[in-house]
């Protein structure tokens, strides 16, 4: 390939299914809470999507009569969503990291670790979520290395936003 055909070919659209993602992520059905990755800019930028049924557990009580997704499972769902980010890079694209994840990992293999929340800053909620809707999400990464990684996120239904937060995630 030539340089311009390695560019083209870096920004198309990754898709991974379900099964990869559970293959990079422990959550497991019911708190899976992403469906599909439909693109990935590595160590940049990863977008996927859930697709919200009556079916999903939580609108069992949350609000019987009017199903609203609760807000914090919104925010769960960008979090996974920026797991899958930090863990689709660390996997598939290492070559690609930057200079400072790279030093990181040879002094601690990252590798089979978890991440756990550490912070969630200038959260809002724009949108209810309701079944049928199509929630869309990204995660881009802000800052990364060291003990702290911090990722923005972006919840969307057909482009109106739903939720934003700056998330800090730990190993």
């Amino acid at each position: 390939m030539t340089d311009t055909q390695d560019k083209v070919q870096e920004f198309l659209p990754t898709l991974y299914d379900i099964n990869e993602i559970m293959k990079l992520l422990p959550h497991r059905p019911p708190f899976l809470l992403v469906d599909r990755v439909v693109a990935l800019e590595p160590w940049k930028s990863l977008v996927a999507y859930k697709n919200v049924t009556i079916n999903d557990d939580f609108f069992l009580g949350h609000f019987p009569g009017t199903p609203v997704m609760p807000g914090v499972l919104v925010l769960e769902a960008m979090a996974q969503t920026s797991m899958l980010l930090l863990n689709f890079s660390y996997q598939y694209h290492m070559d690609q990291a930057p200079d400072e994840v790279k030093e990181l990992n040879n002094e601690q293999d990252l590798s089979g670790r978890i991440a756990y929340f550490a912070s969630c800053d200038k959260v809002k909620f724009r949108r209810p979520v309701v079944p049928g809707d199509r929630l869309d999400l990204q995660a881009s990464f802000v800052r990364f290395g060291g003990r702290l990684w911090k990722v923005t996120g972006k919840a969307t239904v057909e482009g109106q936003r739903t939720a934003e937060a700056e998330m800090t995630a730990t190993f």
